[in-house]
């Protein structure tokens, strides 16, 4: 079915279970989206950039205390610490993620989501510690690492091959 019609059927469906509810009986009606998973979502963990911006927060505070001259500006010293390590909290706490979708893929890249279809999609990379999706083209690649994100890789691998086998799009096992 295209998705503005399910969409239609299950807004229909809701009213008239809302309906039955209200006249006391059961809603005999079940939700019409199939029992299958929609999409996957794998989440990662950002650790690499956040300990470094934390080592440049507490360099900079280092560098502050040993300048004692009188005026340097203190207030933006402790400003520009606080930032640091505020800038590593929000990017520690907001995590990445790989959604596996029926004929697409998506991701955050610089604060935006972007959706990779999988007509676009040349071939998919799966090693044990890392997936690489090449787009057709001259594109850059999508990179999910279980070094500097904490993907887990392997369940996401096989999710990859299922998601490739369906869209008959090439894997290479390295």
């Amino acid at each position: 079915m295209a998705r503005s019609w399910e969409r239609m059927v299950q807004r229909n469906t809701q009213q008239i279970n809302k309906q039955r509810k209200k006249q006391g009986k059961s809603s005999i009606y079940a939700s019409t989206t199939s029992t299958a998973k929609e999409s996957d979502v794998f989440k990662g963990r950002n650790i690499v950039l956040p300990i470094v911006l934390v080592l440049l927060g507490v360099l900079y505070w280092l560098v502050g205390t040993i300048d004692t001259t009188e005026g340097s500006g203190g207030l933006m010293n402790w400003l520009g610490i606080v930032l640091y390590f505020l800038l590593a909290a929000l990017l520690f706490f907001r995590r990445p993620y790989l959604k596996v979708e029926r004929a697409r893929l998506s991701t955050t890249k610089f604060n935006r989501e972007r959706l990779l279809p999988a007509d676009q999609i040349e071939k998919i990379f799966l090693s044990r510690a890392s997936v690489t999706i090449k787009y057709k083209g001259k594109r850059s690649t999508w990179m999910f690492s279980r070094f500097i994100n904490r993907y887990d890789t392997a369940l996401m691998g096989k999710r990859l091959e299922e998601f490739a086998k369906l869209n008959h799009i090439e894997v290479e096992h390295g």
